[in-house]
């Protein structure tokens, strides 16, 4: 048990305890004041910046984002133009192609496929562009893919692809400018699809214009082309699996160049890759001859 002395002893030092600790709280407050007093100093200052700097005029969200794109790095872009290819063996002329009604309704109502029996698989045709970047000229070979550029006449003299907007870009691995979809989305379509025509050793190069597709339909094991194409304008490591129908001009190259060069949104990163083009590319109107 213990004595009076050693009680006096044990109060005396839980007095001593205690004190401490109401010492430290409020220590801690102090300390807690000051932070907090700090931390509101820093945010009247940081909304008086911003009302001094804010621009609260009628831009869109679009003109916004534009302003805060971080400027676009620069690219190598090949510059010499290759020569379309030759069929290792040439297509049956005139030949027979399968149009096929698709799943998803045409982009835009009333397109109506081509006729698919006794299409001309020699000769060329010469494809106008008019956009707002000014002229693409298009030479479509009928012997590389008679399908394709009968496809791609008959959308033109629909017009089909008036007012349609270029909705991708790449600039890196693969440079490519993609069209041909009037929702601007890239998934829309004419409402048929098509064969590739494509060979094994076939290879692709600084000029060419190519279809784009989504593959094999698993359904059907058959292709997948529409009414969207690309441009490329460079590089382009490529499977064998993209039909070739024509080539554009040097000067509507040196005009992809410059929308190249301005960079694009990254909207398609990090596949397929590339995004929407920071310098529009939109078709006026399009005519063959």
């Amino acid at each position: 048990m213990p004595t009076n002395v050693q009680r006096r002893e044990q109060a005396k030092r839980k007095l001593e305890r205690q004190l401490v600790r109401r010492a430290e709280r409020a220590k801690r407050r102090r300390m807690l004041a000051v932070v907090a007093t700090a931390a509101t100093v820093v945010v009247v200052a940081g909304g008086v910046y911003f009302f001094a700097t804010a621009d609260f005029g009628n831009d869109t969200g679009d003109d916004a984002a534009a302003t805060s794109t971080t400027p676009a790095a620069p690219i190598e872009i090949p510059t010499e133009v290759k020569a379309l290819p030759t069929r290792p063996t040439p297509i049956a002329d005139p030949a027979t192609c399968e149009y096929r009604a698709s799943t998803e309704p045409a982009s835009k109502e009333g397109t109506k496929a081509p006729e698919a029996g006794g299409v001309a698989a020699t000769g060329t045709a010469t494809a106008t562009i008019k956009a707002n970047i000014g002229e693409l000229k298009l030479t479509l070979d009928r012997a590389l893919a008679p399908c394709a550029v009968n496809s791609f006449i008959s959308l033109v003299k629909q017009g089909y692809y008036d007012g349609s907007s270029c909705h991708r870009i790449g600039t890196e691995g693969l440079q490519m400018l993609q069209c041909g979809d009037p929702t601007g989305t890239g998934s829309g379509g004419p409402g048929y699809t098509f064969d590739n025509e494509t060979w094994p050793e076939l290879t692709y190069g600084r000029g060419y214009l190519a279809m784009a597709n989504a593959g094999t339909d698993e359904a059907t094991q058959k292709g997948t082309n529409g009414s969207q194409f690309f441009i490329v304008y460079g590089n382009a490591q490529l499977a064998p699996d993209y039909t070739v129908f024509g080539s554009i001009d040097e000067a509507g190259l040196k005009l992809v160049d410059e929308v190249a060069r301005a960079g694009h949104d990254g909207a398609f990163d990090p596949a397929p890759g590339g995004g929407k083009p920071n310098k529009e590319v939109k078709f006026e109107s399009v005519s063959v001859a």
